[in-house]
């Protein structure tokens, strides 16, 4: 085995987790890597990736290397792993040059300051909070919440046992001063005002990840985001639980419902703050902010579309069509925009972390009703995983079509190759 062998190999692997820790579908991870080794000169790569690591040879029989994903990545690194990925199947890049910025990629400093960041943290809250409970008690305290939430985040960051405590923790003291604010007759539905807050921290991308892998076959890392995903979503409804137990509230209190006391003008001003606060939270390149903007304004009108026409399922599913797809053109367009940094905001616009909270705390609260609420929303979380395939089948359609004609090449499909070893 040669040293360029196992430079590859190496650089390989750091790719591979690099793109894991981004939030890519497995399938997705496999795939990249697949064609940035054929550029390398390594058509026979095997690959096995999963949420946790990238398992890789360059060859069947071949040394094997073992990279573990240490934590999520922010926007403006997930756009600087797609580019290392990009100028790598460009050939643009070297192996030592490529390996090193990989290295050097998780020890950058966010582009803003700490306290500019925590703004954005509230600016989201407030925003998501304009859009699910449209109340103007109920946007307040979603934006007093948030800064709650965040003291709480940063604790965490510095203390492990608050960091694993964190939702229940988090979701106990927001539900606490809600649910009092709702027996004083200060704001109605708190249960959706619970939501904003929090929506940072739920595991919704997770869990739409999960169902989207398992339906491509991915049965091992799909379970796994699943089962975790889940299990947070329990630990968030603890917390909820418990709240309830110390401020007492009548069960009539505790349904889904939606105040909407602000107007039309809530909603547009709403994905404003989200945008701004995707921008500052996650330091994702200036140059696609507009972007984002645009995507998530698209994925909005799609699902607001769809939920007049027929209810929260088809809003669901052409949200995430639109959102999957309009991100992918963006995409094949402008071959420099990062995909998934244009498209990940949109999933807490999407709210499925949300909502899942939202029925599970429903079915302990209210058994009786809970089961249906927990079914329609399951139903949601399957709309937006098969709104996602849809959107990326098109898309890749439509982007390989494109690419084939920019390059002078016949118009001919040709089908994914099986280059996993987990399966």
């Amino acid at each position: 085995m040669s040293e360029d062998d196992d430079a590859v190999r190496t650089l390989l692997a750091y790719l591979g987790a690099a793109m894991v820790a981004t939030g890519q579908p497995v399938s997705d991870v496999e795939d990249d890597l697949a064609r940035v080794s054929a550029a390398l000169g390594y058509p026979g790569i095997q690959i096995a990736a999963s949420p946790t690591g990238v398992i890789l040879n360059l060859a069947s029989g071949g040394a094997a290397t073992f990279e573990s994903v240490q934590g999520g990545l922010r926007l403006d690194q997930a756009a600087e792993v797609r580019a290392i990925r990009h100028r790598l199947s460009q050939s643009t890049l070297t192996v030592s040059q490529a390996t090193a910025e990989l290295l050097a990629l998780r020890r950058r400093p966010p582009r803003y300051p700490q306290w500019l960041a925590n703004l954005g943290w509230i600016a989201i809250a407030t925003g998501i909070a304009l859009i699910l409970q449209p109340g103007g008690p109920n946007v307040a305290f979603a934006a007093a919440g948030a800064v709650v939430v965040v003291a709480l985040f940063r604790l965490g960051q510095r203390f492990a046992l608050i960091a694993t405590l964190l939702p229940t923790l988090a979701s106990f003291v927001l539900a606490c001063g809600v649910f009092a604010a709702a027996n004083a007759d200060w704001l109605d539905g708190p249960l959706r005002t619970l939501l904003p807050p929090l929506a940072v921290l739920l595991p919704g991308a997770l869990i739409v990840t999960a169902m989207s892998e398992l339906a491509a076959g991915d049965m091992v890392a799909g379970a796994s985001r699943l089962t975790f995903g889940l299990v947070q979503l329990l630990l968030f409804t603890l917390g909820i639980v418990a709240a309830s137990h110390v401020i007492t509230l009548p069960a009539a209190e505790l349904a889904n419902l939606r105040v909407d006391t602000l107007g039309w003008w809530a909603a547009p001003l709403g994905l404003i703050l989200i945008s701004i606060g995707i921008g500052v939270l996650e330091s994702p390149p200036v140059r696609l902010l507009p972007w984002i903007t645009v995507v998530l304004g698209l994925a909005f009108a799609a699902q607001s579309y769809g939920q007049h026409v027929s209810g929260a399922v088809l809003g669901s599913f052409l949200g995430a069509v639109t959102a999957s797809l309009g991100s992918s053109l963006v995409e094949a367009v402008r071959p420099n925009l990062p995909r998934l940094v244009v498209f990940l905001p949109a999933f807490w616009l999407l709210v499925p972390g949300s909502l899942g909270l939202l029925s599970t705390t429903a079915l302990v609260t209210n058994p009786v009703g809970g089961g249906a609420n927990a079914l329609e929303v399951a139903t949601v979380v399957c709309a937006i995983a098969a709104g996602l395939l849809v959107g990326e089948a098109v898309a890749r359609s439509f982007g390989g079509a494109l690419r084939r004609l920019r390059r002078g090449y016949p118009l001919r499909g040709r089908g994914r190759q099986d280059r996993s070893l987990l399966r």
